[in-house]
């Protein structure tokens, strides 16, 4: 029997971390508003809860117009419509991230172009973006991973200089703002996810953010079916879908927005607090501060883990080892999505895979993007970020939880690569 619990020693906390998500008087109070007003989505468009909410929540990230989708791969698709991406065009993305980011680029016929990732930040390395630029780049589409963004000032600065559109993937960026602006308002538009993991959520649920109104017209119709916009000033028509926001999600998403400030407040603290303790430790690794980032906006705290200072005991091993000491975290978090099993891409439903070339592009073989690679399946430790939002003594418990499992690092050594999988709590949700 070892000192650590996944040889049989005594866990070093049984207690619950903080519960996600977070349900009030104030989610319950705005349900039964709904209820009762029996306008529980459809039609009139949009409704009152999700007007309000998508007006306040543009203004917090300091965009003109905000528009509620029924998801955040929705909002990704309804952005890449509204900037006219036609088949066969190319939308630059990150390998490492959620395979929802790349999915809506298929979805709308055209081709995604796979860029690697910046290691100190784990977000799209704007010093690759040139290189993979074509004749058929239309846009980038950056992700703000984790806790970080991606460097918008190169990223802006390129678009400008190959005249690119920039949608922003903010789905992990609620409140987070960059040089005092707001995630999703500095490219064209900016698509968030309210799914169930995600910093303010109603189950499922996303939203646009843009300052051009002729874009948020597009999307108000794309999402309502084709209708005409509300403003309708550029008088544009397209085949639309029904991928409205119900009010009932609206209402929750209002009682979260005014929590937002004080949760992110309490989450920063935690995290820096965190990092004061752990900044020592000789096998882990802290993503590299970024003094532009003016609003911190952790979907989850990340962390590096170097098997080679720990013994050459391999993440997997090590991040068992925290589950089961009472520490929710996860390593294989994302994959490089070339790689991802949830990315079975078949040039056959794409045609643009196939047009003009003697053979289909094959995109789960022909990428090799390194740092995403050592990010998914080496060195990425996610913490849920619900963890930081209680006292003091969580912190410290997976701070000590980290040490206790370093200090004992020998007793992962040798132990069944399937028994470690089977101990496992249970990955991170995934996003949808």
């Amino acid at each position: 029997m070892g000192k650590l619990a996944i040889t049989g020693g005594k866990p070093l906390r049984t207690k619950p971390f903080t519960q996600w998500p977070i349900a009030t008087k104030a989610e319950a109070a705005a349900l039964k508003d709904v209820l009762q007003s029996t306008r529980w989505g459809g039609q009139p468009f949009p409704g009152k809860h999700a007007r309000e909410f998508a007006d306040k929540f543009a203004r917090l990230h300091t965009a003109k117009y905000g528009q509620c989708v029924n998801t955040g791969t929705v909002a990704i698709q309804a952005a890449l419509k509204a900037i006219g991406i036609q088949p066969g065009d190319e939308v630059i993305v990150p390998a490492y991230t959620w395979e929802g980011t790349v999915g809506p680029v298929l979805l709308v016929n055209a081709i995604p172009v796979f860029v690697d990732v910046d290691p100190d930040t784990y977000c799209l390395d704007a010093r690759l973006i040139e290189k993979a630029i074509t004749p058929k780049t239309r846009a980038i589409l950056p992700v703000h991973l984790g806790m970080r963004f991606a460097d918008m000032d190169e990223i802006l600065r390129i678009a400008a200089k190959h005249n690119l559109k920039v949608v922003e993937d903010c789905a992990h960026a609620h409140g987070g703002k960059w040089k005092g602006k707001g995630a999703g308002s500095m490219g064209d538009l900016g698509a968030f996810s309210f799914q169930t993991s995600k910093l303010i959520t109603s189950g499922e649920g996303g939203a646009v953010i843009t300052n051009n109104l002729e874009y948020l017209e597009l999307v108000q119709s794309y999402i309502n079916a084709g209708r005409a916009s509300l403003t309708d000033q550029f008088k544009k028509r397209i085949i639309g879908f029904n991928y409205r926001l119900g009010e009932f999600q609206a209402a929750v998403l209002g009682a979260q927005l005014k929590r937002l400030p004080k949760e992110g407040a309490i989450r920063q603290k935690n995290m820096k607090r965190l990092e004061s303790k752990l900044k020592n430790a000789e096998a882990i690794g802290l993503l590299k501060p970024d003094p532009r980032i003016t609003s911190l906006a952790p979907y989850g705290y990340v962390m590096k883990y170097f098997a080679d200072k720990a013994k050459d005991v391999p993440r997997a091993a090590f991040v068992a080892a925290l589950q089961l000491e009472g520490v929710h975290c996860d390593g294989l978090f994302y994959e490089p999505v070339y790689k991802s099993s949830l990315f079975p891409v078949d040039p056959t439903d794409f045609p643009a895979l196939s047009w003009g070339r003697e053979k289909p592009l094959d995109l789960r073989s022909m990428y090799s993007c390194p740092q995403s690679e050592k990010a998914a399946y080496h060195e990425a430790v996610w913490f849920p970020h619900q963890h930081f939002l209680g006292p003091n003594k969580d912190v410290d418990d997976i701070v000590d939880a980290i040490h206790k499992v370093l200090e004992n690092i020998e007793e992962l050594r040798g132990l069944d690569h399937k028994a470690i999988r089977n101990q496992r709590l249970g990955r991170a949700d995934r996003e949808s």
